[in-house]
């Protein structure tokens, strides 16, 4: 081929070998990359190592034949794992743009066109690690980095919730537990305050007066001034067994020794009426809005109403033993009742018949309390060989869970101020004890008393409990927070340390 042909072709080709001479093996068919680089009509300006890739000749097995050099696709090399210094390198002066737009040019080259231009906010497009559109060579330009990019992964710190940097440092750090002061910030002395496991001798009013029975006596304890009103005295021959506050804190109902039910008007100190048709004591009492109903060691229990003149108006019977604990549901639908027989009943507000006979406890059930948060969940506890506290579906009579808490259960109370409750017992530990529901998370155990916390109740603003012990003192711990703050309730003046007597 002369010079003139060879001008044609466009091919410089060395002297004495013809174009038919120079054949490319593809494996496919289509042209070899040299050839769409050097057909094209607006070529790419192509890096060194493009270069040093097309010029290198590999080693050919046949004289005459030559084959391209594999080019990987750097889409899938994984470049932007060699990360650039975020250092921007500095403008040469007279540069300006110009310089500029060389390195996102020299970038595009090297990288790719996913790493050539800059966005607005000045990061690199497809990449969230460079925040300069420049930078300075370096001998630690092409270092290795973690991938970072990878954030659809199973396994991705982001889903994981171990992002690294500003996204770690954003998250809201774990909530600390609450913390329950262990002592009490008041003790009353309360002599004559009986240890017996099946009465009910103390109850907290709406109207925040503390009523405790002691001995043939009940004493009213206003909490806002601390004095304390004789309300009533049944004489040598009778006792006080239980003590109840209506829910409007008005009205206060005496069960006594002799099996009589008697009311008071705590405002006043006047004995409203008495009630009879219990055989023997009435140890618990529990007030619906308008039923009064009262337990026995008759094994009865009897629903009073004081807008008619009988002495009760229905008589429910189903325990086997004395009848130890009676809680109304909050929308007064359901009583459950506990007994000594190990039993716990549930019983609607029209039927003489239990709707539920629960006898998973192995030992008396005096502790019971309705939930504040949910309807129809329902809670109890066991005496001594029992020891367990366990949540009822009172809906269909399913027991949800239970806990053994390694004492005898005397009393449960829930908080309506968060979804806890509160526990007291009594052989062998003597403690009181504070749980989250539904994880039944221990919050707080509180110990002080020296003989088994038979009593309990809870100050209207579900902040501070009472407890009541056969060491005859009563003792008041803060242990819930407030609807608002969700934080202790703080000691007050009101509140001073020290011991006094309540009567």
């Amino acid at each position: 081929m002369d010079s003139n042909q060879r001008r044609k072709s466009g091919i410089n080709l060395p002297a004495g070998m013809s174009e038919t001479s120079l054949r490319l093996n593809t494996g496919a068919g289509s042209p070899s990359p040299l050839i769409r680089a050097l057909s094209s009509p607006s070529p790419r300006i192509m890096s060194p190592r493009t270069i040093s890739n097309l010029t290198s000749s590999p080693s050919s097995k046949s004289a005459g034949a030559c084959s391209d050099r594999f080019i990987p696709c750097r889409s899938s090399s994984r470049l932007h794992t060699f990360g650039l210094l975020d250092k921007p390198s500095p403008v040469k002066e007279g540069g300006g743009a110009n310089n500029e737009a060389y390195t996102r040019l020299l970038r595009c080259e090297l990288f790719g066109p996913d790493f050539g231009f800059s966005s607005p906010a000045g990061g690199t497009k497809g990449s969230g690690s460079y925040s300069s559109p420049a930078s300075s060579p370096s001998k630690n330009m092409l270092r290795f980095k973690t991938d970072t990019s990878g954030q659809n992964s199973p396994y991705s710190g982001s889903i994981l919730g171990q992002d690294n940097g500003s996204s770690s440092e954003s998250a809201t750090p774990p909530k600390p537990p609450r913390k329950v002061p262990k002592t009490p910030h008041k003790v009353l002395d309360a002599p004559s305050l009986q240890d017996d496991f099946y009465l009910n001798l103390v109850d907290w009013s709406s109207q925040n007066v503390l009523a405790v029975g002691l001995g043939s006596c009940v004493y009213l304890w206003t909490a806002t001034t601390s004095k304390v009103t004789k309300l009533c005295d049944l004489g040598p021959n009778d006792g006080v067994c239980s003590v109840q506050w209506t829910r409007e804190g008005s009205y206060i109902s005496v069960g006594t020794s002799l099996g009589k039910v008697q009311v008071w008007d705590g405002t006043q100190c006047k004995k409203v009426r008495t009630m009879g048709g219990h055989q023997t004591r009435t140890g618990v009492l529990a007030w619906s809005s308008r039923i009064l109903s009262s337990g026995s060691r008759d094994r009865n229990i009897l629903q009073h109403d004081l807008r008619v003149p009988s002495d009760y108006i229905s008589k429910l019977v189903g325990h086997k033993s004395e009848v130890c604990g009676l809680k109304w549901s909050h929308d007064d639908r359901e009583l459950a009742s506990g007994g000594n027989d190990n039993q716990l009943l549930v019983w609607n507000q029209h039927s003489t018949q239990p709707l539920l006979k629960l006898t998973e406890h192995t030992a008396a059930v005096k502790a019971i309390a309705w939930s504040p948060h949910q309807s129809n969940l329902l809670v109890s506890g066991g005496g001594t060989a029992d020891r367990c506290i366990r949540f009822w579906n009172t809906a269909n009579g399913s027991q949800l869970n239970h806990v053994d808490t390694g004492s005898q259960v005397c009393n449960l109370a829930w908080s309506k101020n968060v979804n806890e409750l509160v526990s007291t017992h009594g052989y062998s530990q003597n403690q009181i004890m504070v749980w989250k529901y539904p994880t039944l998370a221990k919050v707080a155990t509180l110990t002080g008393h020296s003989m088994r916390v038979l009593y309990l109740a809870m100050s209207p603003d579900g902040q501070t409990i009472v407890t009541g012990a056969g060491d005859e003192t009563l003792r008041f711990w803060n242990v819930f927070p407030s609807v608002k703050s969700q934080a202790p309730v703080r000691d007050s003046g009101l509140w001073s340390l020290g011991r006094t007597q309540i009567r």
